[in-house]
């Protein structure tokens, strides 16, 4: 057992399913203590995603400041959400027991920085959203990179095609202008693209644990999946879903390895053409190995040394 106490740690969110997996996952990690979490809109509207997290907390027995981020990306106004991914609610309509708490006062850039004045130097990220807050929180704090320790992104696509369009990612396509601000950012960033994510899936007999388990969080989790997956099944071919957020906390923790890393430049198409949202990242090197590129800042991560699921299932059912 460690002896390290847990490390500070911020999540910014658009609370859908893999959002809620990835919450409840954190509260399972004896590596990070979660000291603030705020709310973007993108899976669903920020002040949905506020609520879904707060009845989750609730339903854990774990309560944590919640604030209500960015409402529109930087340019252009919030297009309704992913009902087809997540369900009108967020949640796969499966509703969790209303709570009572309310967000903090403050938005959520206001909590990051707060968060980081807190914990200088110490304070971990980890962004499972469109990047709006984090863009947000650099503009009225210029110095907060370097009272950061470091910064994990699920966003992207390296290698792959993207989700939204042929070569966007949903976090970064739903707000390139702010994912362009928070890549160039000086601080150090772990993107986890979807090169990584889709490999790594949860299968129906991973979801039926959950369901069965007898553990409040993990059966809601298992109910919330059902819509999740048949999302899932228009593209994998059969019930499963992938694990996007839940994979990049479990790196942003350290609790899951990459096998293949490297750190490179990387840019993000802001413009209005056939490319925007497209996180172009430099990977001429893979057929020497990934070495890492001088003076580059942002990790992406392309491959695992095992398996996700089964690491996921062990956190989840102890929760």
């Amino acid at each position: 057992m460690s002896l390290e106490p847990p490390l500070p740690l911020y999540v910014d969110c658009d609370t859908g399913i893999d959002d809620a997996l990835a919450l409840a996952y954190l509260l399972a990690s004896p590596e990070v203590e979660i000291v603030g979490i705020g709310t973007v809109s993108g899976n669903v509207s920020a002040a949905r995603a506020a609520r879904n997290t707060l009845d989750l907390l609730a339903l854990a027995g774990t309560p944590r400041p919640v604030a209500v981020g960015a409402a529109h990306p930087l340019a252009g106004r919030f297009d309704g959400g992913a009902p087809h991914v997540h369900g009108d609610d967020g949640l796969g309509n499966h509703p969790l027991p209303g709570s009572d708490a309310e967000p903090v006062a403050g938005d959520a850039a206001d909590l990051l920085i707060r968060c980081a004045r807190a914990w200088p130097g110490r304070l971990r990220i980890l962004a499972v959203g469109p990047l709006t807050n984090l863009a947000e929180a650099l503009r009225r704090e210029p110095e907060l990179p370097a009272l950061v320790s470091d910064v994990t992104i699920m966003g992207g696509a390296a290698l792959v095609p993207g989700n939204i369009s042929p070569v966007a990612e949903a976090n970064i396509g739903n707000d390139p202008e702010a994912a362009a601000l928070v890549l160039a950012a000086d601080w150090p960033v772990t993107l986890v693209p979807l090169d990584v994510t889709l490999s790594n899936p949860l299968e129906e007999s991973d979801r039926m644990r959950l369901l069965t388990s007898g553990r409040p969080v993990a059966t809601a989790l298992g109910g919330m999946l059902d819509h999740y997956f048949d999302f899932n099944a228009t593209f994998y071919g059969d019930r499963r879903s992938a694990l996007h957020d839940p994979l990049a906390a479990a790196i942003a923790v350290g609790a899951v390895v990459p096998a293949v890393a490297p750190r490179v430049e990387v840019i993000v198409d802001d413009t209005s053409g056939p490319g925007r949202g497209q996180t172009i990242c430099d990977l001429r090197g893979r057929f020497l190995g990934h070495p890492d590129q001088p003076g580059a800042h942002v990790r992406v991560v392309l491959s695992l040394t095992e398996d996700f699921a089964p690491h996921l299932l062990d956190r989840l059912l102890a929760l």
